[in-house]
């Protein structure tokens, strides 16, 4: 037996070096995401050294989803035409300037434009990342070195969370500055992945790429697998209509639609922007709410870190299944909380509730719903579809952000807090249905199995076998 097969880690270490280094700018998202919770209190005080008002404060969130929209072009361009690994060192290299631009803002309009290259450079990252991952990675560690890229953004969150309210103004860039400068330093060094350097007709400089990320095996079979997958796929069209047309990309970029902008649907956007207000209208706050958002971002990492390490061996479906459910039951819980609480029922006694419900949250949403979408999404789409498809589903991404917190504001002014709680379970119960009805298994297959199952189509023998051997080897290593 192989022994790449005896561990998740052995014969990897390239594989997880890769992946770590290549996915660091996710700490640096994840704290310029959360930098406008800890920061807005202080701009719009008497101690800010920029003079602030609300309304521009406000403007500080509008310009990063605004910079993320208007990236998706050049997403799309530079993933293609320069590569993953360039992508991520570009995103990276203009992330740097950013967070050196907002250590040394004397003014608003320096903070505006930082914010909308943050988004830009997000939007690139969170493409070329998974990509870059799903292609380089061994098919029995490719969800948990997938969900790296949310570890780090966790990270990120917690680490600007924690700094933001007590240190400094210039603290916060000042460890998004080291944090890049460590990716730049340490990813120049790893390799392009094999597909994307088969795909541009640099079949040797892929081989040796391929070699890079398997030390000590024989990668002959391997390689005329991806080259074959690679020679397929380009010689089907790859061009935006086609995502629609042909039925394995239809139905990859319907998968990840409502995956992406589901995640919003089940309210962590809602949860996020709005975790004090929720916990004051409920009367629970027994902690200070920055402490709060501290504890949530910090169960949120650990969910993550545990699902990450299992997705590999209890598959994509179930966890997202198990994560959908038990979110719903926790939206549910703060539903009823509060539809109580409006018709005049005593709700003292259970004023814990709440804060109890939003920490299960936490723990639930990101034991599936909240990670496995972006280990899909660099597995569905092809090669020659597979930046475009991608991006559009960064977009529902966004959209789904938009419409989650525009439903919320709307329903809670018109109806009350309970009513959007009520609809966003329901929408976590629609997406598990989906998931046990449409959403194919792609645990321990290759990107090429991929294809086959989207489009419904028996998957070619010789590929089927290896997989078989595979999943036969990793279950008996279970016991």
């Amino acid at each position: 037996m192989d022994d790449t097969e005896n561990g998740l880690f052995i014969g990897t270490k390239t594989q997880l070096l890769a992946a770590i280094s290549g996915t660091l700018f996710a700490i640096s998202d994840g704290m310029s995401y959360g930098w406008t919770a800890p920061m807005i209190p202080y701009l719009i005080s008497e101690k800010s050294h920029i003079r602030t008002t609300k309304y521009e404060a406000e403007w500080l969130e509008t310009c990063l989803m605004a910079g993320s929209f208007f990236g998706l072009p050049l997403t799309i361009y530079l993933v293609d035409k320069i590569g993953r690994k360039k992508s991520l060192l570009l995103a990276a290299f203009l992330s740097l300037l950013s967070w050196i631009a907002v250590a040394f803002a004397t003014n608003m309009p320096v903070l505006f434009i930082a914010r909308f290259v943050f988004g830009i450079t997000a939007n690139t990252s969170f493409v070329a990342a998974p990509m870059y991952v799903a292609e380089m990675a061994d098919h029995k560690i490719r969800g948990f070195l997938s969900s790296v890229i949310y570890l780090n953004m966790l990270s990120g969150l917690i680490l600007v969370y924690s700094v933001g309210p007590y240190l400094p103004f210039y603290v916060s860039p000042v460890i998004g500055i080291v944090v890049l400068s460590l990716e730049l330093s340490i990813f120049p060094f790893m390799p392009e992945t094999p597909y994307y350097l088969i795909h541009k007709g640099k079949r040797l400089e892929g081989k040796k790429s391929l070699g890079f990320f398997r030390p000590g095996k024989n990668i002959d079979r391997e390689l005329t697998q991806i080259v074959k997958a690679v020679t397929r796929q380009k010689s089907e069209k790859g061009n935006f209509v086609d995502l629609f047309v042909a039925k394995g990309n239809r139905k990859a970029i319907t998968i990840m639609a409502i995956l992406d902008a589901g995640q919003h649907l089940c309210a962590i956007s809602v949860i996020l922007m709005n975790l004090h207000v929720i916990l004051e209208a409920a009367g629970s706050i027994y902690i200070d709410s920055s402490i709060a958002a501290i504890i949530f971002a910090v169960i949120m990492f650990f969910s993550a870190y545990i699902s990450s390490l299992q997705v590999d061996k209890y598959g994509r479906r179930c966890m997202l299944m198990i994560s959908l459910i038990t979110t719903a039951m926790c939206l549910s819980a703060l539903a009823i909380y509060f539809h109580l609480k409006l018709s005049g029922y005593d709700v003292r006694a259970a004023s814990w509730l709440p804060i109890v419900a939003v920490m299960f949250y936490a723990a639930s949403f990101k034991m599936g719903i909240g990670i496995v979408p972006i280990v899909l999404t660099a597995e569905l789409f092809p090669a020659n579809i597979k930046a475009i498809g991608m991006a559009i589903s960064d977009l529902m991404y966004v959209i789904g952000s938009i419409v989650s917190l525009q439903l919320y504001q709307w329903l809670n002014n018109s109806y009350g807090l309970y009513v959007p709680f009520y609809l966003f379970a329901v929408s976590s119960i629609v997406i598990c249905m989906y998931t046990y009805f449409y959403i194919p298994e792609t645990k321990g297959k290759t990107l090429e199995e991929i294809q086959y199952l989207l489009k419904d189509e028996p998957i070619p023998i010789t590929n089927s076998l290896v997989s078989l051997v595979s999943n036969s080897s990793k279950s008996y290593n279970t016991f």
